[in-house]
């Protein structure tokens, strides 16, 4: 097997609520190795950058939606500005596929309880968001324009 490389956020949410101790430790549950973790103020770009692949896509084709997205990442949710992200990345055989299955599906009512979204996420209809405490790339390559978005090489242990 080809060992990989994946993301992990821990998003203002996570940070917010002190999730994110517990997130690693379900993380580390993988037996995945963590090689590289900082914590990260993520402003207007970077949030942009990060998420552009998304811009005019399914749900987030309706404007409205895609700058809820931004908005969440950078931590401008309810009126208050919590801007702190855990960036992390994790290598191992199928490094994408153990972090995805640890944290489960998007909408946390719909991720299975043994996860990080079915235990610490929460569905907030009122704001038409999900607080789902983490991200996590979907796929060998969108992991990698992720980890160079989020990580300069040399911050990434080898």
């Amino acid at each position: 097997m080809a060992i990989e490389r994946t993301l992990v956020l821990i998003k203002p949410d996570g940070m917010q609520r002190h999730l994110a101790g517990l997130a690693i430790d379900r993380l580390d549950n993988t037996h995945l190795e963590m090689v590289a973790a900082k914590v990260v103020s993520v402003d207007e770009k970077l949030a942009r950058t990060h998420y552009a692949l998304l811009e005019g896509q399914g749900v987030f084709a309706d404007k409205a939606m895609y700058d809820k997205l931004i908005n969440f990442i950078k931590g401008d949710y309810h009126g208050v500005s919590k801007r702190r992200v855990l960036a992390l990345v994790y290598q191992g055989e199928n490094a994408v596929k153990g972090i995805r299955a640890a944290v489960g599906a998007t909408n946390p009512e719909d991720a299975s309880p043994d996860t990080i979204r079915g235990a610490f996420g929460r569905v907030c209809r009122k704001h038409g968001y999900y607080e789902n405490v983490v991200h996590a790339s979907g796929n060998v390559e969108e992991a990698e324009r992720e980890i160079n978005i989020w990580f300069k090489p040399e911050e990434i242990v080898k």
